[in-house]
């Protein structure tokens, strides 16, 4: 199961809001929100951003939410 930093369960289609990452090349900023579109095998959450970017968020690495 996958869970965001409060411990609710995310799906495929819910909306995320991203509060860290760790990814040092992105342009993602803390407040961009986007619609998980898959998991891979290693966890990773991949996300369609409004930004445009599809940047796949790292459990334990990246901090986001799940919004209602």
């Amino acid at each position: 199961m996958h869970t965001d930093k409060n411990g609710q369960a995310v799906t495929v289609g819910d909306r995320v809001r991203l509060l860290v990452t760790s990814d040092v090349f992105t342009d993602l900023q803390s407040g961009n929100e986007g619609i998980v579109t898959r998991f891979d095998d290693l966890h990773t959450m991949f996300v369609d951003w409004e930004t445009g970017s599809t940047l796949g968020l790292v459990p334990g690495e990246d901090e986001f939410i799940v919004v209602a």
